[in-house]
């Protein structure tokens, strides 16, 4: 590498795309403005838009469902099913990090 202090290091720069119109470019402040009928905030993995959906979808099943029968009917058949649910709880909780 060039030892010379008074020399400017070039920064590359992306090319803006077309497929991406939140590219942000080098140096700029800001973002380029959203598509028409985009929303604002965080959207992925931290997704406001999929935990408000999830909650309203709760909200509606408890108000909506028969939450008793339902845990009725999740019940294990027989008692060789109730083994092989037990068994398959102790296998997932082996990989956890969490509770053993």
């Amino acid at each position: 590498m060039n030892d010379d202090k008074s020399t400017q290091r070039n920064l590359q720069q992306q090319p803006p795309r077309e497929s991406d119109p939140q590219q942000q470019r080098s140096g700029d402040t800001d973002f380029q403005p959203r598509p028409e009928g985009q929303q604002d905030g965080v959207e992925g993995e931290g997704s406001y838009t999929a935990t408000r959906d999830y909650q309203k979808n709760i909200k509606e099943y408890m108000e909506k469902a028969d939450i008793a029968k339902n845990a009725e009917e999740s019940k294990p058949r027989s008692e060789s099913e109730a083994r092989e649910l037990e068994q398959a709880e102790r296998e997932g909780r082996s990989h956890s990090k969490g509770e053993r």
